[in-house]
């Protein structure tokens, strides 16, 4: 007889392996990813918005010492402040920039705007300056950069770029813009004779 050899039966599939996961203690949650969300960049003003001057800028000081803010510097003024910047105190291009707005200074002040020079030099840097120079207007000392930056005028990783900064006693960006030392000047010449003077008013309501 032929002896019948018996199949052998196909072996099942293999079961799937479970991954193991592990539980989360309760109370807790997972730590979020470095790329998740970007933090929102500071936005940098434009002429005509109006600006909170409560907090605009953070602390500054005169060249003599003196701790202030922007919010002090518009209260005090009659109708608002020019703040010229410039990259470093006592440098060709800074010196022309300051004498221009000296030579100028009574012009440019006539509507009621009171000018400071604005720079990242120590209080030191800018009295030697102020003095050297006969300049009559105070320098403001920002060494943080926590002004020079909020108004945009702040190099990466460090520095200054030349600009104008105007603004009224509303918080009302009037003037923004980078330049030259001329071009700096030449704008608030040219918002100067844009704007009624004191007196014009005084004599159209007479």
């Amino acid at each position: 007889m032929v002896e019948l050899r018996k199949r052998k039966a196909p072996a099942p599939p293999p079961l799937p392996v479970k991954k193991r996961t592990k539980t989360k203690a309760p109370g807790t949650t997972s730590k979020p990813t470095e790329d998740a969300t970007p933090s929102p960049l500071k936005t940098i003003p434009k002429v005509g918005d109006v600006v909170s001057l409560d907090s605009f800028g953070g602390e500054i000081e005169t060249n003599d010492g003196t701790k202030t803010t922007l919010k002090t510097l518009v209260d005090e003024s009659k109708s608002g402040i020019v703040l010229f910047t410039y990259p470093k105190a006592s440098t060709p291009g800074c010196t022309k920039q300051a004498c221009l707005f000296r030579d100028g200074h009574d012009k440019l002040t006539s509507t009621g705007l009171s000018i400071y020079g604005l720079s990242a030099d120590s209080p030191k840097a800018n009295t030697t300056f102020k003095t050297k120079q006969n300049l009559p207007y105070p320098l403001l000392c920002d060494t943080a950069s926590t002004l020079i930056g909020a108004i945009g005028f702040k190099k990466l990783p460090r520095g200054t770029t030349r600009g104008v900064f105007v603004i009224d006693r509303a918080g009302k960006i009037l003037i923004l813009q980078a330049g030259g030392p001329d071009a700096t000047v030449e704008a608030v010449r040219q918002l100067v004779i844009s704007t009624p003077k004191e007196d014009d008013d005084e004599k159209a309501e007479a």
